[in-house]
């Protein structure tokens, strides 16, 4: 039986999920002394900051993106000494493969916003390509290639940053859902959690997948829907580059243990939920634009989203009590046909071994761009979701814009693209 830990009674600021973004939020938040306690209905990184492919990049962000991915670089390679921990943070350079002339011709536009921002990516033609990666199988027209860029570990990452955390001091309360966000005179006054109320000048929403139910029962429209991606990892494996590599259908990046974590690159499960109906004319430019990337399902998730409460009391039982960790089962024959197309491309990966498979919820918005930004309509409020996969990667990026935003400092990044409001 897990023990319950008994809640502050007051605090500086709240956080609510223990995800990258929560949990390096609290750290620096803490660093700066303020005090902070972070509410996880679950467990930290329990979910998407664990469950992610552990790619670190810049290559190919949205031009909105680039400058919070370029902090969360300069970041990343300072981790393991903020933490005091290893997180797994490699510069060991990213590749996209490409077929198709046109491919080559979409990163060659990309590129123009990249030299902008002094991003070192470059396009590698075929010889070149066949230099560097000589067991590549298989017509390719080239690749576009960062160096910089590289990868993490999510099952050591957040848990080393919440570790630091609790050393500065910070308190994490796990199995505490938060049930509501109280006012008092139109800001924030305490932050009401299954096991009690804790008394705040400041909350923050970081929530992942959760954040448009628990942002509804406060009166909050934000626009997310969930998508489902399948993940393995293999055994140790010799052979394969110690580069992270993704193809039109695979992706793989070499993992600390000396095995590879592989998916199958554009193949999400989206299931169709009653939001789907509800944000459907908000989605529609980006299933138009990104259709073949993502694969509909209608099954019983439909029913028990119909059946969720929407609203509820803070004195009464929450969806966050009924379902703490979200547990989606990955697709098998998505990673069968992964492995099987990463095979024909780099044939040191038929002696792979699979030795785990799991699904992740990824938290999505329309424009796939994030959300990081004060509520307007209640003063102390902070959004940081819908980070549409890409949240470990510019995670602690993210994080110190929350907390620039929280403590008044000079955000890191220009927060305008991150505004709650461009989705009214």
């Amino acid at each position: 039986m897990t023990s319950i830990q008994t809640p502050p009674k007051t605090a500086d600021v709240v956080i609510i999920g223990a995800g990258i973004v929560g949990t390096t939020a609290a750290l620096f938040l803490a660093k700066r002394g303020l005090s902070v306690v972070i509410c996880e209905k679950g467990e930290v990184a329990c979910e998407q900051s664990s469950r992610n492919w552990g790619w670190v990049r810049k290559m190919g962000r949205d031009a909105a993106e680039i400058p919070l991915s370029l902090a969360s670089a300069e970041l990343w390679a300072q981790m393991n000494a903020l933490t005091g921990a290893e997180t797994g943070f490699r510069e060991t350079g990213i590749y996209y493969l490409c077929r198709k002339q046109d491919e080559i011709e979409k990163y060659e536009q990309w590129l123009h916003h990249a030299r902008q921002h002094g991003i070192d990516s470059v396009i590698v033609g075929q010889p070149a390509l066949n230099n560097r990666l000589p067991t590549l199988q298989g017509h390719w027209k080239g690749a576009l290639f960062t160096g910089s860029d590289g990868r993490a570990e999510p099952s050591l990452a957040t848990r080393a940053i919440a570790s630091a955390f609790r050393r500065c001091g910070g308190r994490i309360i796990e199995n505490c859902a938060v049930r509501s966000i109280e006012t008092a005179a139109g800001t924030v006054h305490s932050v009401i959690t299954e096991h009690g109320e804790i008394r705040c000048a400041s909350a923050a929403i970081a929530a992942g997948a959760w954040t448009r139910l628990l942002c509804g029962n406060i009166g909050i429209s934000f626009p997310q829907l969930k998508v489902i991606g399948s993940v393995m990892r293999t055994k140790p494996l010799d052979g394969p580059p110690d580069c992270a590599v993704a193809g039109q259908d695979f992706a793989f990046r070499k993992r600390l243990d000396g095995g590879y974590t592989i998916a199958q690159k554009n193949a999400n499960l989206a299931p169709i939920v009653p939001d789907s109906f509800r944000l459907f004319f908000q989605f529609l430019p980006a299933f138009r634009s990104e259709g073949n990337e993502i694969r509909l399902r209608l099954g019983g998730q439909f029913v028990e989203e119909l059946k969720m409460p929407k609203t509820w009391r803070p004195d009464e039982v929450s969806p966050f009590e009924r379902n703490r960790i979200l547990h989606p089962k990955p697709s098998e024959r998505i990673l069968r046909q992964g492995l099987i197309k990463l095979t024909r491309a780099f044939p040191e990966f038929a002696k792979a071994e699979p030795a785990e498979s799991w699904g992740c919820a990824i938290d999505v918005t329309p424009d796939a761009v994030p959300v990081i930004d004060a509520v307007r309509q209640v003063p102390g409020l902070v959004i940081a979701s819908g980070f549409s996969g890409h949240g470990f990667g510019i995670g602690p990026g993210a994080a110190h814009l929350v907390a620039d935003i929280i403590s008044a400092k000079t955000p890191i990044v220009p927060a305008k693209p991150f505004r709650l409001d461009r989705f009214q």
